[in-house]
Formats: C-alpha cells, structure tokens, sequence
C-alpha cells in the first residue's frame, strides 16, 4: 500500500473549506510522488532542510547585533508564527501540512538586518529602476521559484529553485498584509498558476484559508514577542502600553497570544474566512502602533539602522560597479568579489535578468554578520 494515499484519504475528514492535497494545483515541473508524505508536507521539508531556512538564525527579526542569546531571530520567529498557526489549523480542522509549509517559507526572502535592510534594498533598486523595488515577500517567492538549490535523485542540480506547490508559494507571497488594520480575510479562489507571474506588488489576498491565518499570526506572533524582547533589553517596560490595549489582550506575550488566538478559532470556525472579532482586531492594531512609537522608531534603533543603511548600501554600490568586467572577479583578490563571481555563475542568469536583480540577489541571502564582513572586506584600507 502506498501510504501517502492513506494521508490523503485522511484529508477527506477536513473541513470543506479546506485545502488538500489532491486538488492541487500542484508543481511547476512535475515529480515523481513521495511515498508516505503529502506533497504539502514534502514542501515543508524542503523549506525546512534548505541553506535559505538555515541562514534566518543570523538574521535580525528586530534587535541588531544583539549580544542576548534571548533575542527573537528571524529563524525563531518564523517557528512561532509556524506553532500557532498550527494550532489555529488543527482547531479548524484545515489543512495543517499546508499551514506549516506556509509558515516555514514565508520569511525566506527577508534581507539582512530585519525590514530596516528591506527598505535599504527596495531604495537601491529604484535608484537603478524607479519601476522596480524590492519586497521580501515577492523576493521569497524568486527564493523559492529560483535561487534555492536542492539535490534529488531526478536531477542533481535543479534549476527550478524548491519546486513547490502552487498553494504554498501562493501562501508565502501573499502572507505580507502591511495594513495593521487588517483583521478579516476572505480568500480569493480566482487565483491560479498564472497569478503568480503577474504578482507585482503586495496586498493581494491569499488562495487558501491556510495561507490567511499564516497572514494573520504573522502579527500575532511578533506584536508580544518584539514587547517582551524590548522589556528584556530596557528599551520599555510592559506598563508603558496603554491600559486600554492590555485589558483587552493581555499583560505578556503568552496572554496576548491566547487572547488572538482563542478570538480567532471563536471567529473563523465553520467560516469561509479567517478573521478576529473588531474588538480584538482593533485591539491588535493599537498594540502594533504602540509597538511603531516605542520600539522600532526607538533611537537605539534608528540608530543602528544607519549601520545597515551604510552596509547594504555599500554593497549594492561596489558589487554592481564590479559587474562591469564580470570575467575579472573570478581570479579577484578579494574574496568577496570571488565569491559574486561564484553566486552569478551558479544561478545561470538569463539574458532579462538585470545587473542589479544579481547585485539584490546575493546580498538579501546574506546574514547580518556575513554582511557585515563583505563590506569590511571591501572597504576596508
């Protein structure tokens, strides 16, 4: 018996909301399938095994560089945004596999130094091209459609980035609401494959009721986390949030966390939507602003982001002047001029591919501390 049907005659037990696996609209080249595991969960390992994943431990969430071993990561809090829409998934009886793929992918795009290095990246590009820009979102998805490298046994070098369902990468571009507004999703079932080619900026809604609660926990996950790491460092103390704001949700990260999560399940169950209650959605929204004026506009904050700018800026300008004699960087005595050289030709770059999309490619993959040593192996004298 093959018993990856038995996993997917188990589907049949889910909500009729749900996703599942058969019905997918499955991968952009076609695979032999996996004996035990949906293709859900195989994406979910995939993400999960990648060199990408690995690297979010180094990068920022929202403290720079810092020396608390106790600090949320990027790595640590995509795992949390994965354990509670896991539970909130379970609870609907949707697609779990799906929800976690989501969640383990949806960050893998971010650049060094958390969304401070997102706006230095996006302002580089639009120096280039002001039609262009860069959005981690969408740069997740160019990760996993094509700069990601897997082995398998059909080919030893895949071109095609991660090969992922189409749910998924639907999830993880889409996972990005930026309204802090937004507490109600209703997905959008007109999407297909095609959707994807054409996804130029963020805000579209997600295609799965999965891919809308990773949305939601998204916010749900950082908004107490950044509070109790920012209270951790001294930059503010529980009490400096409003009294209104911690009636409503909570006093610590894990109230605030079951508050959302118990008000979602109440409000989404048996729904064809995700959604918080206004009162809780609106509670949500005030947190996160509170989060805006007394964490990341901090001038601690504000500060080291002039280090990030500096840095990525550095890169962007120097890698991108080196493209002008590509050949040379092979045999350059730089080490980080080598290893472009290497990044380039291991990506077989198509001719519509501009010089700059390289330059982007390679530094949104680094770590902050790799960024860091490129741009002190560059300029320093």
């Amino acid at each position: 018996m093959v018993w990856r049907q038995l996993r997917e005659q188990q589907e049949n037990l889910l909500s009729p909301y749900a996703a599942r696996s058969v019905n997918s609209f499955g991968r952009i080249i076609n695979e032999e399938k996996c004996p035990i595991r949906t293709d859900y969960e195989r994406d979910g390992n995939r993400i999960l095994y990648s060199m990408e994943f690995r690297r979010l431990r180094h990068k920022t969430q929202v403290f720079f560089n810092a020396k608390n071993d106790h600090i949320c990561t990027r790595m640590e809090h995509v795992l949390n945004v994965g354990s509670i829409a896991v539970t909130i998934a379970r609870t609907l009886n949707l697609n779990q596999d799906l929800t976690y793929a989501i969640a383990l992918g949806h960050d893998l795009g971010h650049a060094p130094f958390g969304h401070s290095g997102e706006r230095v990246l996006n302002k580089c590009m639009k120096k280039v091209n002001k039609e262009s820009g860069f959005k981690h979102e969408l740069h997740s998805l160019r990760v996993v459609e094509k700069l990601a490298t897997r082995i398998s046994k059909e080919k030893i070098h895949e071109k095609c980035g991660l090969n992922l369902t189409f749910e998924v990468k639907d999830g993880i571009v889409s996972h990005c609401g930026e309204n802090y507004n937004e507490y109600s999703l209703i997905r959008d079932l007109g999407k297909t494959p095609q959707s994807l080619r054409n996804v130029k900026d963020r805000g579209h809604f997600p295609f799965t009721l999965e891919a809308c609660i990773v949305r939601l926990v998204d916010k749900i996950a950082y908004v107490g986390r950044d509070i109790e790491d920012a209270v951790r460092v001294n930059l503010m103390n529980m009490h400096d949030i409003p009294m209104d704001i911690r009636n409503e949700l909570g006093n610590t990260n894990g109230e605030i966390i079951n508050t959302l999560v118990c008000d979602m399940v109440e409000n989404s169950y048996g729904r064809d939507c995700i959604q918080l209650s206004p009162e809780k959605g609106q509670a949500l929204e005030k947190l996160i602003n509170e989060n805006v004026r007394l964490i990341y506009k901090a001038d601690k904050i504000t500060r080291y982001e002039k280090i990030a700018e500096n840095t990525l800026e550095g890169l962007f300008d120097s890698l991108l002047n080196s493209l002008s004699d590509f050949e040379r960087l092979q045999t350059n005595e730089n080490k980080v001029y080598r290893m472009f050289y290497n990044f380039i030709a291991d990506k077989a770059y198509d001719k519509s591919e501009s010089d700059a999309q390289k330059v982007i490619d390679f530094i949104a993959g680094m770590t902050d501390q790799f960024a860091q040593s490129c741009f002190e192996e560059i300029y320093w004298m």
